[in-house]
Order: C-alpha cells, then sequence, then structure tokens
C-alpha cells in the first residue's frame, strides 16, 4: 500500500500540480473498497480583498502646551491618570506676570478715581468736554490693561480641555515650559478611529460612511468600522490617501495598536470544497476525487478559507465530487463506495 502511494504521488509531482494524472482502471486492483462520503466541488464567487494596515488612535486628543514661558511649579498628574474637562494639568511660576498685573490694577483704579472725579465736575459745568474725555480715555486704556494682564496670568495655568487620560509627559516640576513646548497629551479613551494610508490604486473603492470589516490581532473576530474622513488629495511621497475609520466601543481596544482594513477591490470564482477534504502530507495538500468508483489523487493549491469551506485555485475542477470524510486513510486508485 506504501509503495503503490509512493508511486502516485511522484507521478503527480512531476506531472505538475495544475494536470489531472492519468486515470488507472486497474491500479491497487488488491485494495479494500472504502465507504466514503463525497461532496461536489462547487464553483463560487467571492469579493476579492485588500488589506491595508493602519493604527488606532482616539478620536479626541489633544497636546497641551503653554502659552507663555515660565518654570513649571505644578504638575499634579501622572500617566494613566483620568482628568476632568477643566482640571489643572500644569501651573507656571510667572512672577513678572503678576507683577505686570499689579501695576495695571493700580493704574486702572487711579484712572477710575480721575474718571468719576471729573465726571462729577462735568455734571457741575466745572471741567471742560476735552478734560471729561481724555479722563474716559484714560480710564478705558487702564481697563484694557488691567483685562490684558489679568488674561495673561490665566495662561499660568494649563487646563485639561475635555475628560480624558493622561497618555503622555514631556515636562515634570522645575522645567522651563515654553510656547510651542508639550507639556501633556490627553485622549479621550471613549472613542477610536483607525487611520490607514490607501494606496491610490484602491482608494477609488471607498466611499464615505461605508463599513469595512478592522481587524485587530490582540482582538478575536472583526470590528466594523466606518468611513468618516478621506483625505480629497493622495501624499506625494508615497501616493496614499489618508482615509479614517470610527471604531465601535470595544474592550481591548488602546492607542497605538495595530490594525488591518479589508477593502473590496472586486470578485472572483473558485472552486470550493469542506476544509475536511483537504489532506496535509508533508508540505503537499491532497483531495480525492472519486471516478468510476475509484479514488483519484489530486494535488492542489489552497487559497482562503471562508466558513468551513476552503478556496481550490489550481488542481481541481467544479462539478468533481471530492471525498470529504475519511480522505486521510485513502490511497490512490482505492475502490470506494461513494454516498454523500
Amino acid at each position: 500500500m506504501k509503495a503503490t502511494s509512493a508511486m502516485a504521488l511522484a507521478t503527480l509531482v512531476f506531472s505538475g500540480c495544475g494536470h489531472k494524472p492519468e486515470a488507472r482502471p486497474t491500479s491497487s486492483p488488491d485494495l479494500p473498497a472504502a465507504q466514503v462520503r463525497v461532496q461536489t466541488a462547487e464553483s463560487k464567487q467571492r469579493a476579492t480583498t485588500e488589506e491595508v494596515v493602519g493604527t488606532i488612535g482616539a478620536k479626541l486628543r489633544a497636546t497641551l502646551e503653554a502659552k507663555l514661558s515660565g518654570r513649571i511649579d505644578k504638575l499634579p498628574v501622572v500617566l494613566g491618570q483620568t482628568v476632568k474637562a477643566g482640571q489643572l494639568v500644569a501651573h507656571l511660576d510667572v512672577a513678572e506676570i503678576k507683577a505686570r498685573l499689579d501695576q495695571t490694577e493700580a493704574s486702572r483704579q487711579q484712572a477710575e478715581r480721575d474718571w468719576k472725579r471729573t465726571s462729577a465736575l462735568f455734571a457741575q459745568q466745572a471741567a471742560t468736554r476735552f478734560d471729561y474725555d481724555a479722563a474716559e480715555s484714560r480710564y478705558e486704556v487702564a481697563k484694557a490693561a488691567a483685562a490684558e494682564a489679568q488674561a495673561m496670568m490665566g495662561y499660568a495655568e494649563v487646563l485639561a480641555p475635555f475628560d480624558g487620560v493622561v497618555t503622555k509627559k514631556w515636562a515634570d516640576v522645575g522645567d522651563l515650559a515654553t510656547p510651542g513646548k508639550p507639556l501633556v497629551a490627553i485622549e479621550d479613551p471613549s472613542m477610536f478611529q483607525l487611520e490607514a494610508d490607501v494606496p491610490d490604486a484602491i482608494a477609488s473603492g471607498i466611499q464615505q460612511n461605508a463599513r469595512l470589516p478592522v481587524q485587530v490581532d490582540s482582538l478575536k473576530g472583526e470590528l466594523a468600522g466606518i468611513v468618516r474622513e478621506i483625505a480629497p488629495t493622495a501624499d506625494p511621497a508615497s501616493r496614499t490617501f489618508r482615509v479614517k475609520l470610527d471604531l465601535p466601543q470595544t474592550a481591548g481596544l488602546r492607542s497605538g495598536q495595530f490594525a488591518r482594513v479589508v477593502v473590496t477591490v472586486g470578485e472572483s470564482s473558485s472552486a470550493r470544497v469542506p476544509v475536511s477534504a483537504v489532506v496535509l502530507r508533508g508540505q503537499l495538500e491532497i483531495v480525492f476525487v472519486v471516478a468510476k468508483q475509484r479514488t483519484q489523487l489530486r494535488l492542489v493549491k489552497t487559497g482562503g478559507t471562508i466558513g468551513d469551506e476552503v478556496e481550490v485555485l489550481a488542481g481541481l475542477e467544479s462539478g468533481e465530487s471530492v471525498v470529504v470524510g475519511g480522505a486521510d486513510l485513502l490511497v490512490d486508485g482505492q475502490p470506494v463506495e461513494a454516498f454523500k
């Protein structure tokens, strides 16, 4: 039995996996007839897809910076801490701004007193319109200067713009904060999106608000991503379009995770058989076809698995009867009693 199987395999290897072996009606007459279950290989259509890699990130995220220069004297947050909108993230020591605020406030109070006194004199016709207008102008300028200093003083506090989690820190207490220098990054962990750079050749197949399958290596199953943004122009260096997909709330999603988005690019037709019909012998993929109540061993090339079926890309034609039960115990040319 082993010698017969080896001869059959050798014949198929030399003839190529895309060709059928010649039928041997009298081969292996000493083998017992085996009862096998068969199924007809069917040609079925399937969508042709391409996988595009991308990175998961929070849909709402922000990098906080200082609006003025100053030494950091408070940084009451740590990585992973949850913060609320308006919560203090960093505080700067800005003594010069405080001094300016005190000065402008004193000037405002003095200008207000002068304006009130001049107003009273003007009402009694003891002051001219020129004196009144000048006092009023000085008061308005002083108020504006005080308001500006007050606003600058408010920049000493860096506040969280929304509810979120601290994901990065670039500074600590004692560091000098300057405009443009990042201090802390915050993101909202309740909303995630996938950002992917889609090649020009398949970008036309993606439509706004379309649902596309998203695969994350660390999660089981697929997520349904919804296309929310498509860049109208391609990156001139990579010839790709940036696409952003909203992802549903799912336990285990984290910023920075690697993911793939599946894009449909067309349709293809191929024969399919149950997974149980394919026998692995070493690195060879084999199926047994039943013809004239005998088995014919076929070397095949398989493609993807769809449910409980596998695509056969070469070595098998649609309409042939394939052994789907007990195939791993058969040899080439063995008599069989087939049933469905």
